[in-house]
C-alpha cells in the first residue's frame, strides 16, 4: 500500500526537526506539535526495554440526534485488552526463564480508532515519554524494542508505514487486512490472527456446505467493510454462490429506506456481515429480522453476536453461525491476577480515564482532578467495581491475542539475546528475523513455527451457533470447526444436528433464489442476471440427471434407458421372439409341429402306397424328396424362434433358402418332366430318350447346388451374426440377426424367387395338356401361392422391426410350405384314401 500524502508530510517534518537538532540548534529539542484534538491518555512504565502499544479503547459512535458531533465511547472488551497487555508484561517480568536480568517496561496509547491519532501515538512512542522526536530520547539511548497493536486495520496500516521506516517489529492482535500479508511491503509486521481471505474463504465453504446459493451482504460504513465485502464476493463467485444484495450500513435515512425496499423485493434468508461492528447495525438487523421470519446471520471473527444480543430487545429472532477464533490453552492463570492493581500504578490511571470516557468528558490530563471533585464517591466506586470485574475476567478472544502478541515479542527478544551475547539494543531493527524463529508453544496447529510465511499465527476456527429471541437468550454452542491448513476434504467439520435453525420445527434453513432442480431436470439460464436464478427443464429423451441442480443431463448407455422420473438409467427391455413371453411363438411352434407331423404322415402314406399308380406318376422319388423338404422347412421355423445367437443366425436364411430351393427345384423338374412326357407319347419322338429318373434328378441337383454355392459364398465373405438394435425403439433393445451382407441375403431370396417364377411359368404352360391326372395344374397353383406369399412378405418385412419382422418371415415360411403341401399332395391323398377307384393306370392316363 502506498503511503498517503499526509504521512509523507509528517515524515518530512520529522526529518527537518532531526536535521535542526543535529546542527546544534539551542532549542531543547525539535518537537512535533499536534493539534489537541484527542485527550492523550498514556500509560508508561520504564524498564530496561520498552514495548510500545497502540490500542483501540475508545471508538467513535454516531449520534442520531447530532450527526455532526463525534462521540467516543469506551468498550468493555477493549479495556480487557489493556489489562491483558499489563498482565502479560507482569508475568514475563516475574518469569525467571525468559529475559532474566531484564525488566520490560511499556508505553501505551489509545488510538481512538482514528488514523491521525494512531500516527500521533506511534510517533510519541518512538520519541519516548518526553516530547515528540522520533527515535530520540533525552535519556540517551532508546529503549523501544517493538510495538503491539492495533486492533483495526485502518489504524494498524498507518502505524506499520511509520514503523517500517525504522524497521521496528510490530505485532497486531486483530488487524486482518490482506495487504499486511505482503512480506515485501511489510516484512516487520506480524499478526496473531489470520487475514480476511482466510476468514471469508471459511465462510464461503460454510455456505457451500449447506447448499445455500442466495445470500445477502451487509458491511460497515468504512473502507474495511467495503474491502472485506469485495473479498467475500470473490470467494462466493468462485463457488457459484450469488449475492442477492450488497448494502453499506450508513446512518443516512435514504439508505435505510432503500434497505427496507430491498428487503420487500428480495427474499434472502442468509445474511453475511462484513467489516467491523458498529452501533448503527441495529436498525438494519432489526428490519431484516422483521422481513425474514426464519433467518441466519453469518459473522466473521470481527463481529460478536454478544453485542447484537445486548443492543436491543426489538430484534425478534436471530440465529447465527459465527466464525470464532480458537483460543489456545496457555500455561498461566486463566484470569487476570487479583493483585494486578497493587503491582501497577497504571491501573489507577486507567480508573481515572474510565471516569472521563464513561461520561464523555473531554479534558486535558492535568484537568482531571477538577472533574473528580464534582464526581460522587458512588460514581468512583462503580468505576472501581468495573475495573475489578475486568480483572477477574477470563482471558479469551481479543485479550488472549494481546497476551500472545506480548509473549511472542518477549520470546523473540529472548532468542535475540541468545544469538547476541553482548546486549545491543540498537540491533532491534533485526528483531523480526527472530520473531520468525519462535516455536509454536500451543497445541493449535500442526506447525513448528509460531508465525507462518505471511507473518500470521495460524489457528483453528470454531463455528459457533448463537440464538436470541423474545423467549430465549441461549448461550453460544460450538457446532463445528475449520482448519485452514488441513486437506481440502478435512478442513470443515460441522454437526448440523446441533444447530438451532428456527423457533418452530427447527428444520434446516434453505436459502436459494429458486427451488432446486430435482433429479430428472437440469438448470436452464433464466431472465435474471444471477446465475443462481434459473429455470428447471426436464431432461431430453434418453438422458438423465441423478443429482439436484444438475447443470447438464447425462446420456444413458446404449443398453440402458431413463426411468419414468429420468433420475437413473434402467436396463432396456430386451425384445425377441421368446418362448416364455410371446404367445405367437407358441402358435408358430404348434402349427409347425402339426404341419411337420402331417407332412410325415403323408410321406408315410406315400411309402405305404408306393406301388399304386398315383404315387408312381411323375417320379415318386422327387415326391419323397419334396415331402422331406417341406417337412424340413416346417422344422427350420424353430431357428427363427428364441434368443438369437451367431449359429442360429447363420443357419436361418441359408437353411430355409437351400431347403426351399430343393423343393422348388423338384417342382421345376416335375413340370419339365410333364412337358417331356406329353411330347414323348408321339411315335418316333426324340423326347423319349429323356424319360426316366436321370433328367429330373439332374435338374433338381444342379439348381439346388447353385443356391448352396450362393449360401457358402455369403457365409465365407460376410456371415450373419447376432446383433443388438438399440436405436430403433426408445427403451427397447432388439435382439436380432444382422444379415452381414445385404447382397448375400437378397441373392438367396432372389434366386429362390427366380426358381419359383420359372416353375410357375412352365407349370402354367403345361396345365392344359390332355391327361386325366395332370400334376402341372397343382404345381401351378402351388407356385402361385408360393410367389404370392413371398411377394407380399417383402414390403411387410421391410416395414417392420424387431420380433415382428421375424414373425413375418416365420409366417411366410409356414404359409408357403403349407401351400406346397396342400396344393400338390392333398389331391393325391384324397384319391388314395377316398377314391381308390381312380388310383388305376386307366384312370390316371
Amino acid at each position: 500500500m502506498v503511503i498517503s500524502y499526509i504521512y509523507i508530510f509528517q515524515f518530512y517534518v520529522i526529518l527537518q526537526c532531526m536535521t535542526l537538532w543535529r546542527s546544534g540548534m539551542q532549542s531543547p529539542g525539535c518537537a512535533l506539535h499536534f493539534t489537541d484534538v484527542f485527550d492523550d491518555f498514556q500509560y508508561f512504565q520504564d524498564g530496561d526495554l520498552v514495548i510500545g502499544g497502540v490500542f483501540t479503547v475508545r471508538s467513535k459512535e454516531d449520534d442520531v440526534k447530532l450527526p455532526e458531533e463525534k462521540i467516543y465511547r469506551p468498550s468493555f472488551e477493549h479495556h480487557l485488552n489493556l489489562l491483558a497487555f499489563l498482565s502479560a508484561i507482569d508475568n514475563i517480568n516475574q518469569d525467571p526463564d525468559i529475559l532474566p536480568n531484564i525488566t520490560l517496561g511499556f508505553h501505551l496509547y489509545d488510538s481512538w480508532l482514528e488514523p491521525r491519532k494512531a500516527v500521533q501515538s506511534v510517533l510519541q512512542i518512538l520519541s519516548g515519554p518526553n516530547g515528540t522526536i522520533p527515535s530520540y530520547s533525552c535519556k540517551g539511548q532508546g529503549k523501544l524494542a517493538g510495538v503491539i497493536g492495533d486492533r483495526y486495520s485502518s489504524t494498524t496500516i498507518p502505524i506499520a508505514q511509520i514503523l517500517r521506516l525504522y524497521r521496528y517489529t510490530q505485532i497486531s492482535y486483530w488487524a486482518s487486512d490482506y495487504s499486511l500479508s505482503d512480506r515485501l511491503l511489510y516484512p516487520h509486521v506480524f499478526r496473531t490472527i489470520q487475514n480476511d481471505y482466510v476468514h471469508y474463504l471459511a465462510i464461503t465453504k460454510l455456505v457451500k456446505y449447506f447448499g445455500w446459493n442466495w445470500v445477502g451482504i451487509l458491511f460497515s460504513d468504512n473502507d474495511t467493510g467495503e474491502n472485506e465485502a469485495q473479498i467475500l464476493k470473490k470467494h462466493l463467485a468462485s463457488q457459484e454462490i450469488c449475492v442477492a444484495f450488497e448494502k453499506r450500513m450508513s446512518e443516512n435515512s435514504a439508505t435505510i429506506n432503500q434497505w427496507t425496499d430491498t428487503l420487500s423485493k428480495v427474499r434472502c434468508k442468509v445474511l453475511i456481515l462484513c467489516g467491523s461492528f458498529t452501533s448503527n447495525a441495529l436498525g438494519y438487523l432489526s428490519e431484516y429480522t422483521h422481513s425474514n421470519r426464519n433467518n441466519m446471520l453469518i459473522l466473521p471473527p470481527g463481529w460478536s453476536l454478544h453485542g447484537i444480543k445486548m443492543m436491543t430487545v426489538f430484534i425478534g429472532f436471530i440465529t447465527s453461525l459465527s466464525l470464532s477464533v480458537f483460543d489456545p490453552v496457555i500455561h498461566m492463570e486463566n484470569r487476570f491476577g487479583v493483585n494486578l492493581s497493587s503491582r501497577h500504578s497504571q491501573i489507577g490511571l486507567l480508573k481515572d480515564d474510565l471516569i472521563i470516557t464513561f461520561y464523555n468528558i473531554t479534558s486535558t490530563q492535568n484537568g482531571k482532578n477538577i472533574y473528580f471533585q464534582n464526581v460522587s464517591n458512588s460514581t468512583i466506586d462503580s468505576v472501581i467495581l468495573y475495573v475489578s470485574v475486568m480483572e477477574n475476567q477470563t482471558i479469551y478472544g481479543e485479550s488472549l491475542r494481546v497476551y500472545i502478541a506480548v509473549e511472542a515479542m518477549a520470546e523473540a527478544i529472548h532468542i535475540f539475546n541468545k544469538f547476541n551475547h553482548r546486549f545491543n539494543i540498537n540491533r532491534f531493527n533485526q528483531l523480526h528475523k527472530y520473531v520468525k524463529q519462535i516455536k509454536n508453544p500451543y497445541k493449535t496447529a500442526d506447525r513448528m513455527t509460531f508465525f507462518d510465511e505471511n507473518g500470521e499465527f495460524p489457528f483453528h476456527y470454531n463455528i459457533v451457533n448463537g440464538l436470541k429471541s423474545f423467549r430465549e437468550l441461549r448461550s453460544d454452542a460450538d457446532v463445528g470447526s475449520y482448519t485452514p491448513w488441513a486437506k481440502e476434504e478435512d478442513q470443515l467439520h460441522i454437526d448440523p444436528n446441533k444447530i438451532t435453525w428456527d423457533q418452530d420445527n427447527n428444520t434446516m434453513l434453505d436459502s436459494k433464489c429458486v427451488a432446486s432442480c430435482l433429479p430428472g431436470y437440469r438448470k436452464k439460464p433464466g431472465a435474471s442476471i444471477h446465475s443462481c436464478c434459473y429455470d428447471c427443464v426436464p431432461c431430453s429423451e434418453g438422458q438423465i440427471s441423478n443429482m439436484t441442480d444438475s447443470e447438464n443431463c447425462m446420456k444413458c448407455p446404449d443398453d440402458e434407458w431413463p426411468n419414468e422420473k429420468k433420475d437413473r438409467c434402467v436396463p432396456k427391455l430386451v425384445e425377441f421372439l421368446s418362448y416364455t413371453d410371446d404367445t405367437i411363438v407358441a402358435v408358430f411352434s404348434a402349427v409347425s409341429i402339426l404341419c411337420c407331423l402331417l407332412t410325415g404322415l403323408i410321406l408315410g402314406m406315400f411309402i405305404h402306397y408306393r406301388d399304386t399308380p398315383i404315387v408312381k406318376a411323375n417320379n415318386q422319388n422327387l415326391s419323397y424328396l419334396l415331402l422331406v423338404s417341406i417337412m424340413l422347412s416346417f422344422l427350420c421355423v424353430f431357428l427363427f424362434l428364441g434368443h438369437p445367437v451367431d449359429v442360429t443366425c447363420m443357419l436361418r436364411v441359408t437353411s430355409f433358402g437351400v431347403i426351399f430351393s430343393v423343393a422348388v427345384s423338384s417342382l421345376l423338374a416335375k413340370s419339365i418332366m410333364v412337358c417331356i412326357a406329353f411330347k414323348a407319347t408321339k411315335p418316333g419322338s426324340r423326347w423319349r430318350k429323356w424319360m426316366g429318373a436321370t433328367l429330373p434328378n439332374f435338374i433338381m441337383g444342379v439348381f439346388s447346388l447353385v443356391q448352396v454355392i450362393i449360401c457358402v459364398t455369403w457365409l465365407s465373405i460376410s456371415p450373419p451374426f447376432h446383433d443388438q438394435d438399440t436405436h430403433s425403439y426408445q427403451g427397447k433393445i432388439i435382439i436380432q440377426c444382422n444379415e452381414g451382407s445385404v447382397i448375400g441375403f437378397y441373392s438367396v431370396l432372389g434366386y429362390m424367387g427366380l426358381l419359383a417364377a420359372v416353375s410357375f411359368i412352365i407349370a402354367f404352360l403345361a396345365r392344359t395338356l390332355p391327361d386325366s391326372f395332370n400334376e402341372a395344374k397343382y404345381i401351378t397353383f402351388s407356385m402361385l401361392v408360393f410367389c404370392s406369399v413371398w411377394i407380399a412378405m417383402v414390403p411387410a418385412y421391410l416395414s417392420t422391426r424387431g420380433k415382428y419382422m421375424v414373425a413375418v418371415e416365420v409366417f411366410a415360411i409356414i404359409t408357403s410350405s403349407t401351400g406346397l403341401l396342400g396344393c400338390i399332395f392333398f389331391p393325391k391323398c384324397y384319391i388314395i384314401l377316398f377314391r381308390p377307384d381312380l388310383n388305376t393306370k386307366i384312370a390316371i392316363h
